[in-house]
């Protein structure tokens, strides 16, 4: 009988996770990277943006590229969001890949909240994109919870949320 959850990582389990975002505007690069690490602790820090200046806006994308989820699948499983997190980083799924966002606002706190899709929440987003064979299986397995028992979930089943981010209804 297995006591504890497995705990997954992506390293060296056939999973390439690269981080991403747009600084803008008066972004603070420092406070941006403090958010990500809050998730992805492993991220370097850019080494060509400074803070802003007043009348000099920055518009720059930064890419953190092999990067652990470890901290990250640990958040979901501590905010006991890991339905909702199938869903969300399963939702555009396809071909061994799938991309999500994250709340930047929600990780300078440790939190995980995935934005309704097309919607930009203040403070701006991370984008997660996630590759390798069998990317939905382990996906499930990282979101994998002992309710699973009584109501078992997959990737794409009926229980998902609608595509508006609303629960389904399911009995």
């Amino acid at each position: 009988m297995v006591t504890g959850r497995i705990r997954l990582t992506g390293v060296d389990e056939g999973i390439e996770c690269t981080v991403s975002t747009r600084v803008r505007g008066a972004d603070s690069p420092t406070k941006v990277l403090d958010a990500l690490q809050t998730m992805f602790p492993e991220a370097n820090r850019p080494e060509h943006l400074h803070e802003p200046v007043f009348g000099t806006p920055q518009d720059a994308e930064l890419i953190w590229e092999h990067q652990g989820m470890n901290t990250f699948l640990d958040a979901l499983h501590q905010q006991r969001i890991l339905d909702t997190a199938l869903d969300a980083m399963s939702r555009r799924l396809s071909d061994e890949q799938t991309t999500f966002n994250i709340s930047r606002q929600a990780a300078v706190k440790g939190k995980v909240a995935f934005p309704i899709p097309n919607e930009h929440p203040v403070g701006g987003t991370f984008e997660i994109h996630l590759s390798g064979r069998g990317l939905s299986e382990w996906l499930e397995a990282a979101t994998w919870h002992p309710g699973r028992t009584q109501v078992p979930r997959s990737v794409g089943d009926e229980q998902s949320m609608n595509i508006d981010g609303e629960a389904s209804t399911w009995h």
